[in-house]
């Protein structure tokens, strides 16, 4: 767990071919079993909600209009776990009702200023943290949203680019780590074999 095939071939008896196949194999299974987790996940308390871009560099223009990115959304509840979606943008109609979805009314949501987010005040108590050069003013932050997305980043930057079409899965098993960051992955990764093979 945690080689990438094209290095694992060199620890193993097997082909690249048949350790990719079982890599997609264990990923699709913990998509599955994230997917299951999804359905009853419903939060209360400190939620962070985020959005960022995965892709690598390219030429042109840079940030949310840059091209060959996937955007993601981010539900971050605090000390906890989080939720991940790729999106197909950060509008208003796209990302509110993932939150109605999976955080209960009467949370305190700690975002930064991105519009989108204005009507979280009538769902519950709404943060809005400020910035200044990337730095938050005050106390209030979304530091644990953030630390994830700098944790699948840099989970997923020794692959050096994923196929689009399997992204959700990497990201899924990034999500996947994160939430069992203090357990043994081994056992963990077993049951799941075992429950859906």
């Amino acid at each position: 767990l945690g080689v990438p095939a094209y290095r694992l071939r060199f620890r193993v008896p097997l082909d690249l071919t048949t350790i990719e196949r079982a890599y997609h194999e264990f990923r699709s299974l913990i998509y599955e079993a994230a997917l299951e987790e999804l359905e009853q996940a419903y939060w209360d308390g400190d939620i962070e909600c985020d959005e960022a871009l995965f892709g690598g560099r390219a030429h042109g223009k840079r940030g949310w209009g840059a091209a060959n990115k996937v955007c993601v959304f981010g539900i971050y509840k605090r000390n906890g776990k989080v939720l991940t979606f790729p999106v197909a943008n950060r509008q208003h109609a796209t990302i509110l009702p993932l939150i109605e979805a999976h955080t209960a009314i009467g949370s305190l949501y700690y975002t930064d200023d991105y519009h989108a987010y204005a009507s979280l005040n009538e769902r519950g108590g709404h943060i809005v943290v400020e910035k200044e050069k990337g730095i938050p003013k005050g106390r209030d932050h979304v530091n644990g949203i953030e630390g994830y997305w700098s944790y699948a980043k840099h989970w997923l930057y020794p692959y050096r680019g994923v196929p689009r079409q399997h992204f959700h899965l990497y990201l899924k098993e990034a999500e996947w780590r994160f939430n069992h960051r203090d357990e043994d992955l081994v056992p963990l990764l077993r049951s799941i074999l075992e429950r859906y093979l």
